[in-house]
C-alpha cells in the first residue's frame, strides 16, 4: 500500500469510529448539533473512501486509453467530496430549523461534550497527518480530505460550547443555533473546495512561482535563440509542460535534438513528477516577433 492509500485508509477509519459515537450519543441526547456532526463525519467517511479509491486509481501507470495518466481522478474527487460538504450543510440547516420551530429539550450533555471532545482530539491527529502526506505527495484528494476533518474540528468545539451554553442557562435553542453556525462553516469550505477542484479540472496554469522556475531555465540557456508557447497543466500530482524553442537556422537536428532533450530532462527535475514535451522550430524573424508579442 502506498504513502497515500495509507492515509486515506486511516482517515476512513477514524471517521467510522466517530460516525457511531456520534450517532449513538446523540440519539440518547437528543442533540440536533451532534447529530449534525454525525452527518458531516458520515459525508466525512464516504469522502475518505472517494479519496481511497481515486488516489488508487492515480497511481496507476499511463496506458493506451489515458496516455497522459489517471492523475486527474483525484480532480474528480475533490470535486465530489466539495458537492457532499454543501449536501450535509444544507440537510444540516434544514434539520436546525426544524428544531427551532419545534424545541426539545437537550439530555446527557455531559456524555454529548465528552464525544465530541475525542472527535476534536482524533481530527485534529488525523487532519494534520493527512495535511502533512498531501502535501509532501502533493495530492489533492488528500487535501480535500484533510480539510473535511480540520472542519470537524472547529465545528466540534462549537459544539462543545453550544452543549455547555444549554446546560448552564437551559435554553434549548442554542443547540440549533450552533448547529447552524457549523452548516455556514462546512458551506464555506465546500465552497472553496468546489472553486478549487473545478480550476484544477479545467487544467488552470501552474502557479506563477512553478512557471517562473521553468522560464529561468528557459532564460538562461544559451544554445536556444529563443521559446515561445508555453502551456502548463496538472493532473494529480502530475505536471505536464510543452512549448516551443527556437534555434538558428545554422544549428544541426541533432545538436537542437540534444538541446531539446536535455531541456526537457532538467525541467522534469526541477518540477518533479512533470511529463515535458519540447517542440523545435527553426529561426524566423517574423513568427519571433509574433511569438514573443504573446508569450511575455
Amino acid at each position: 500500500m502506498s504513502r497515500k492509500a495509507l492515509a486515506a485508509t486511516i482517515s476512513v477509519c477514524s471517521n467510522s469510529i466517530l460516525i457511531v459515537l456520534k450517532l449513538l450519543v446523540g440519539w440518547l441526547s437528543g442533540s440536533v448539533s451532534i447529530i449534525a456532526e454525525a452527518i458531516h463525519s458520515a459525508n466525512d467517511l464516504l469522502a475518505a473512501l472517494i479519496a481511497l479509491v481515486s488516489v488508487r486509481i492515480a497511481e496507476r501507470p499511463p496506458d493506451a486509453q489515458h496516455p497522459y495518466g489517471h492523475g486527474k481522478a483525484e480532480g474528480i474527487s475533490a470535486a465530489l467530496e466539495a458537492l457532499l460538504i454543501v449536501g450535509a450543510a444544507i440537510w444540516i440547516v434544514v434539520e436546525s430549523v426544524d428544531r427551532i420551530l419545534h424545541p426539545r429539550p437537550v439530555e446527557n450533555l455531559t456524555l454529548g461534550i465528552a464525544v465530541m471532545s475525542i472527535s476534536a482530539l482524533l481530527n485534529t491527529v488525523v487532519s494534520r497527518y493527512l495535511f502533512r502526506v498531501a502535501r509532501e505527495e502533493d495530492s489533492p484528494a488528500l487535501e480535500a480530505d484533510a480539510q473535511h476533518l480540520a472542519t470537524d474540528v472547529y465545528t466540534s468545539l462549537g459544539v462543545i460550547a453550544g452543549l455547555a451554553l444549554t446546560g448552564a442557562t437551559g435554553w434549548y435553542l442554542i443547540d440549533p443555533l450552533v448547529a447552524i453556525g457549523v452548516a455556514l462553516l462546512i458551506l464555506h469550505i465546500g465552497w472553496s473546495l468546489t472553486t478549487k477542484s473545478v480550476h484544477h479540472l479545467m487544467d488552470a496554469q501552474l502557479p506563477s512561482a512553478e512557471v517562473s522556475r521553468i522560464e529561468h531555465i528557459l532564460n538562461t540557456e544559451a544554445r536556444i535563440h529563443s521559446w515561445h508557447n508555453l502551456r502548463t497543466r496538472k493532473a494529480g500530482n502530475t505536471r505536464h509542460i510543452d512549448l516551443h524553442i527556437v534555434f538558428r537556422n545554422d544549428a544541426t537536428l541533432v545538436e537542437a535534438h540534444q538541446v531539446a532533450d536535455e531541456l526537457e530532462k532538467r525541467i522534469a527535475a526541477e518540477l518533479a513528477p512533470a511529463q515535458v514535451v519540447i517542440h523545435v522550430d527553426p529561426y524566423d524573424p517574423q513568427k519571433e516577433t509574433a511569438a514573443k508579442n504573446t508569450s511575455h
